[in-house]
C-alpha cells in the first residue's frame, strides 16, 4: 500500500514526466524535471555552499600566475560561449581554482559557475589550448542545459529530495532539496550522447577563441595515459565514448576553418575564486 507521501509525489512525478521536455543545440530532445533558469538557481546555492566549505578547509589555491592563466584563457572561451548562446551575457562567470594536486577534474555549474582542480596542471603539463579544450568542453554541459539534466535525473532518483518539497509545501525546503540535487548532480556520469554534444560545442567555442583543435585529441590522449588502476576522477563524470578519439579527429579540418589565423578573442572577465596571498610581515 502506498504511503500518504508516495500518493502525492506520484503524481507530481507523472505530470512531471509528461510536460517536461526540451531542446538541446543540436536538436536532441530533452527530458528534465526541473527547468534550466532554476537549476541556475539551486546551482548557485549549491557552488557558494562548496566553495565556503574549501576556503574554511584552507582548499582554494593562493597562486596569482595560475589565477592569470585561467581567467586569461577561460574568459576568451566566455567571449565566445556569449557571443554563440546570447542568453548566457548574464549568467555570473566564475571559476573556483581548488588546491588539491591530486585530483584532475574540472566543472561547470548551470549560469557558468566553475571550479577547477589543481591536479589537472600538475598530472597533464596541460598546454594553454588542452585546457581550453577542458574549459571548453565544461562549459559547454552549461550552454547546452546537461546540469539540469543531471539534476533532474538525481531528483528521479532521490524521491526524498522531492519529497522535502511536496509534503513540507515551503519554499525554502524545495530550494534545499533543488540545491541538493545540484550537488549530487555534479557526481553523475554525463550519457554518451551529452558527452559528443559537449566534445562538438565545446571544440568550437576552443578554436573560435584562438586555440588549436588537435589539442583535444592529445588531451584525450593524457587522459586515458592516466587510467591505470585509479582513473582520474574527470572519467567518472565524463565517460568517453569508445570512438571519442576518432570523433574528434574528425571534427578538426572543419572547426579550423572557423578561426584559420588562430586569432585571440577578447577575454571577457571573470571572477577568480582563490584564497588571499598571506600578508607581507612588516619589515623591522
Amino acid at each position: 500500500m502506498l504511503s500518504p507521501i508516495h500518493k502525492i509525489l506520484l503524481p507530481v512525478l507523472a505530470c512531471c514526466l509528461l510536460v517536461a521536455c526540451a531542446t538541446s543545440p543540436t536538436g536532441r530532445r530533452q527530458l528534465m524535471l526541473i527547468s534550466p533558469d532554476a537549476a541556475i538557481v539551486q546551482s548557485k546555492q549549491a557552488y557558494l555552499s562548496t566553495v565556503s566549505d574549501l576556503d574554511k578547509q584552507d582548499k582554494l589555491s593562493n597562486d596569482p600566475k595560475l589565477a592569470k592563466r585561467v581567467a586569461s584563457i577561460t574568459g576568451r572561451l566566455v567571449t565566445e560561449a556569449i557571443a554563440m548562446y546570447p542568453n548566457s551575457a548574464n549568467w555570473e562567470w566564475s571559476v573556483a581554482i581548488i588546491d588539491d594536486p591530486e585530483t584532475v577534474n574540472a566543472w561547470c555549474m548551470a549560469g557558468g559557475r566553475m571550479a577547477v582542480y589543481t591536479g589537472l596542471f600538475e598530472k597533464l603539463k596541460l598546454t594553454d589550448s588542452e585546457f581550453a579544450q577542458i574549459m571548453g568542453h565544461e562549459i559547454s554541459h552549461a550552454l547546452a542545459n546537461h546540469t539540469a539534466e543531471r539534476m533532474s535525473r538525481a531528483m528521479a532518483t532521490s524521491i526524498g529530495v522531492l519529497a522535502i518539497g511536496v509534503a513540507s509545501d515551503r519554499p525554502a525546503a524545495t530550494m534545499a532539496g533543488g540545491a541538493l540535487a545540484a550537488k549530487l548532480a555534479l557526481e553523475l556520469p554525463n550519457s554518451r550522447t551529452a558527452e559528443s554534444e559537449a566534445d562538438h560545442i565545446g571544440m568550437e567555442l576552443a578554436v573560435r577563441a584562438g586555440y588549436d583543435p588537435d589539442a583535444a585529441v592529445t588531451l584525450w590522449r593524457k587522459m586515458g595515459a592516466l587510467g591505470g588502476s585509479k582513473p582520474p576522477e574527470f572519467l567518472s563524470t565524463h565517460p568517453a565514448p569508445g570512438n571519442r578519439e576518432a570523433a574528434l579527429s574528425a571534427m578538426i579540418p572543419e572547426m579550423r576553418k572557423l578561426n584559420p589565423t588562430g586569432k585571440l578573442a577578447h577575454v571577457t572577465a571573470i571572477e577568480i575564486i582563490q584564497d588571499a596571498p598571506a600578508a607581507p610581515k612588516p619589515a623591522r
